[in-house]
């Protein structure tokens, strides 16, 4: 290996924090600055296929925002979890150029819950309409959703929660309050 391939590969791991191991399953935390760069090193490591990328709202926590990458060389039979934090505001590459799956995952985090993703081919959502000025999967967005402006596309008024089949009900037990459709002799109850 040349000087200045150990030079950049001895920069990338000391950036790497490793999280403690939780039932046999590893966990690195990286700036997002060097999240592109470690992608693509750890593709490189046989870690090949992309299994998953979701967004965590931390509301009330700065940085809020932490993305997380499930990967997994199916070869050696590893798995690992990248995580990345972003604040509020700011934007976490793309890394649709190491992964093409990965489009679909970035743009469903933009989407739900409204984290932006720099360099992506294609940042547009992917589950609710064009227009829409908010990002359902945020802590600070109501349960019963919000009214629209748009009564063709979406309803146009606040969900009903109360006494609906799935909803959760005040009990002793936590098998009693799990929502889960009951049947009709207890709703009368």
């Amino acid at each position: 290996m040349s000087e200045v391939a150990a030079d950049a590969t001895a920069d990338l791991v000391s950036a790497v924090k490793i999280l403690p191991e939780f039932r046999g399953e590893s966990s690195w935390e990286v700036p997002k600055e060097k999240l592109l760069e470690l992608m693509r090193a750890l593709k490189e490591e046989g870690m090949t296929y992309l299994v998953d990328i979701t967004a965590v709202d931390n509301h009330g926590e700065d940085p809020r925002f932490e993305m997380v990458y499930e990967l997994c060389d199916l070869t050696a039979r590893r798995h690992l979890r990248v995580k990345t934090r972003v604040p509020e505001g700011e934007a976490v590459p793309s890394v649709s150029s190491v992964w093409r799956g990965a489009d679909w995952h970035e743009r469903e985090a933009w989407d739900m819950v409204g984290v932006k993703i720099s360099g992506h081919p294609d940042l547009r959502r992917i589950l609710m309409w064009d227009g829409y000025p908010h990002h359902p999967l945020r802590k600070d967005f109501p349960l019963e959703g919000l009214p629209t402006e748009m009564p063709d596309i979406a309803f146009t008024a606040k969900a009903p929660l109360e006494g609906g089949p799935f909803v959760t009900s005040p009990a002793p037990f936590s098998h009693e309050r799990e929502p889960r459709a009951r049947p009709a002799e207890e709703k009368s109850l």
